[in-house]
């Protein structure tokens, strides 16, 4: 169960980074105002969802 969430975590993360450089890159390049808007907010929620596995693996398998 652990190695499955810390695979979760890895995802959320990777997810969070992928869609962070996307974003960059576009306003980079000079794309659409709204397309940065969306892809800077799927940013938030993927940083909120990583942080809530972290902190729900922390509590559930943290040592002491």
């Amino acid at each position: 169960m652990e190695t499955l969430v810390n695979i979760a975590i890895a995802l959320a993360l990777l997810f969070v980074v992928i869609v962070l450089g996307m974003g960059l890159w576009n306003m980079l390049k000079g794309g659409p105002g709204n397309t940065s808007q969306r892809l800077m907010r799927l940013r938030v929620i993927g940083q909120g969802v990583a942080l809530v596995l972290l902190l729900g693996a922390l509590f559930f398998f943290g040592r002491g």
